[in-house]
């Protein structure tokens, strides 16, 4: 996607040297920075300090990160050391583990000098396999959008609200809940895009909003608690959110808030979609709500916000009262009964086990 007008990745390997280089998002919307990743260490800590972040860029970012850790040391020990560091970054995404598991099964059976090479070739097919299956699932998506904006108006906007970002900076690049905007926006339909700033992080208002401006999509950011409202006043056609982990049975796991939404969106009958890439799907879970690991980040997030102050410095202040305790937790599950339907590279299925086991037949168990 577009960045000032130039296409970029969210990372990509630097030709001739091992070397990733990721946007580092958090310095994301006052300033575009590139950083190096050297190292397995570098690898992890982008992926738990949120540098990297969205499920399926976080396992691209790991299978990298086994790729650096082979190029410093292939033997046994520090392979399944490096899988270590990596799957303790993070706990709610199952991509981390999917790309873990995947890089170490590429290599372990190989002598230590052929590793390094092949782990490489491994996270490019990984990295360049996301773009593919985000252009399917925006295909997909585009065919819902199409739906909608026939039935409205000629020239009114259809209304999609989104839920933290899963953006092309959540992947390599497309993104998953955006994939439909933007191939609805290359197909001449006219779009907004309501923009739940999401706290306490305000993924939404910094990052879905700053790529959305690049791409020329019309859009506004909101508070988290006026989705409801609007949908209550008829002004969203239909919802649009990511996951970090989907059940086998349609649970959907998702930044905080997204139940919230889910439920305001089936009491105004509005139609609440996930965007849902395969590798997302965990298929040894079938209770969301009671098997999914759930993120507890720091409570500094909730207590202080950072933005640019009115001088141009970046600045960090306190929300809160001194003493006040917070809690944090970075992700919610909404329940498949309250999901319209689940967006993936092969169609769109219904929120059920029976609806993903008709597209995954071979993934899904019986």
């Amino acid at each position: 996607m577009n960045v000032a007008g130039r296409p970029h990745r969210t990372l990509w390997p630097e030709p001739g040297s091992a070397a990733v280089a990721i946007i580092d998002q958090t310095r994301l919307p006052h300033e575009f920075a590139v950083l190096r990743l050297t190292t397995l260490e570098d690898a992890a800590r982008a992926i738990s300090d949120m540098q990297v972040r969205g499920a399926p860029l976080i396992g691209a970012t790991a299978a990298y990160g086994i790729w650096l850790a082979l190029v410093a040391d292939a033997a046994d020990g520090a392979l399944q050391a490096a899988a270590r560091r990596l799957l303790a970054t993070r706990p709610t995404a199952v991509n981390l583990r999917w790309a873990v598991d995947g890089a170490v099964a590429a290599v372990q059976s190989l002598p230590p000098s052929a590793r390094p090479a092949a782990a490489r070739a491994f996270a490019d097919r990984l990295a360049e396999d996301d773009v593919a299956v985000n252009r399917a699932l925006g295909q997909h998506g585009l065919a819902l959008i199409r739906r909608i904006a026939a039935q409205k108006p000629p020239g009114q906007p259809v209304n999609v609200l989104t839920h933290c970002n899963a953006g092309w900076l959540a992947t390599v690049d497309l993104g998953t809940a955006t994939a439909p905007i933007y191939a609805a926006a290359a197909a001449g339909i006219p779009l907004h895009v309501w923009v739940d700033e999401t706290r306490p992080r305000n993924q939404g208002a910094s990052l879905t909003a700053w790529e959305l401006r690049e791409q020329g999509i019309p859009h506004t950011v909101i508070a988290d608690n006026a989705g409801g409202h609007l949908m209550q006043h008829g002004r969203v056609d239909l919802v649009i959110v990511g996951t970090d982990r989907t059940t086998a049975t349609g649970d959907v796991c998702n930044k905080i808030g997204t139940y919230l939404k889910a439920l305001a969106a089936h009491d105004n009958r509005v139609p609440f979609y996930a965007a849902v890439p395969s590798s997302s799907i965990d298929w040894t879970i079938r209770d969301g709500r009671r098997e999914i690991p759930i993120e507890e980040r720091s409570a500094t997030e909730v207590t202080t916000i950072t933005g640019r102050l009115a001088d141009g410095r970046m600045g960090t202040v306190r929300l809160t009262p001194e003493g006040s305790p917070a809690a944090n937790p970075a992700f919610d599950v909404t329940p498949a009964r309250l999901v319209t339907g689940l967006i993936t590279e092969r169609g769109v299925a219904p929120a059920t086990a029976e609806g993903l086991r008709a597209l995954f037949p071979a993934q899904a168990p019986t």
